[in-house]
């Protein structure tokens, strides 16, 4: 987003995607004095694998999504781009075979059964708890008051707990102060570094109080070319 309005970027554009990373990476310094700390994760939900291809080469590293089936398609499409997948949707038992050959890290872990499902799968896998700040059953998350205890459950699994992340609610960004600075508060508390919080609208509050990871879409590549519709797996961050 340049000057509050939004312009997508073609994925033959490299240049205007660098100009727009830029721009964000500046928003990032102007909100911490660690911003080099912060790592971007480009979030290409609703956009195909060049999308994926245009993140690579600009340096990002790391390419997060919301849908088991566009992950499988892409991440299978990109195979030699140098990038590392986030799943961030909710996680649905029955997809988990087919993700966990793609997945580096499991953004949206919500309950100790999806926890025990994946480690089945994938003993050892990087794992991070959605934490609801509020209280939306639409948005998915464990309650503040159970999340010791499922990361305490989750690494007894033998997951590799790294961290925490949330979701904002809609409306004024300043709206999604107090449950980023809890969610931060409550990772200092767990002994846990990473701290997944803020997307396109609310990052940059979000940084200011503790993020250690962002998740942007629009901000990065612009309108997505069509909304996620009906028979789309998980549910949207």
């Amino acid at each position: 987003m340049v000057g509050g309005v939004v312009t997508s970027v073609a994925a033959g554009d490299p240049d205007g995607f660098r100009r727009r990373l830029d721009a964000v990476r500046e928003r990032i310094a102007a909100c911490t004095d660690r911003p080099e700390e912060v790592t971007i994760v480009a979030v290409t939900k609703g956009f195909d694998v060049s999308a994926v291809e245009l993140a690579a080469s600009a340096g990002l590293r790391d390419v997060g999504e919301n849908y088991a089936e566009e992950m499988v398609a892409k991440a299978t499409l990109a195979g030699a781009c140098p990038v590392n997948w986030h799943y961030l949707g909710a996680i649905q038992r029955n997809k988990i075979p087919r993700l966990v050959p793609h997945v580096d890290c499991w953004q949206s872990v919500s309950r100790h059964v999806e926890g025990q499902a994946i480690a089945r799968r994938s003993p050892g896998a990087r794992v991070l708890v959605q934490v609801d700040t509020l209280d939306r059953e639409d948005r998915g998350g464990c309650p503040v008051r159970d999340v010791p205890e499922l990361v305490s459950r989750l690494a007894d699994e033998d997951l590799d707990v790294a961290g925490l992340m949330t979701v904002g609610p809609p409306g004024p960004p300043e709206l999604g102060r107090p449950g980023f600075a809890a969610v931060a508060y409550l990772a200092d508390r767990l002994d846990l570094a990473v701290r997944s919080m803020g997307m396109s609208d609310d990052f940059e509050v979000a940084v200011q109080e503790g993020s250690t990871m962002v998740r942007l879409g629009r901000v990065l590549f612009g309108d997505r070319p069509s909304p996620a519709g009906p028979g789309r797996d998980g549910a949207a961050p």
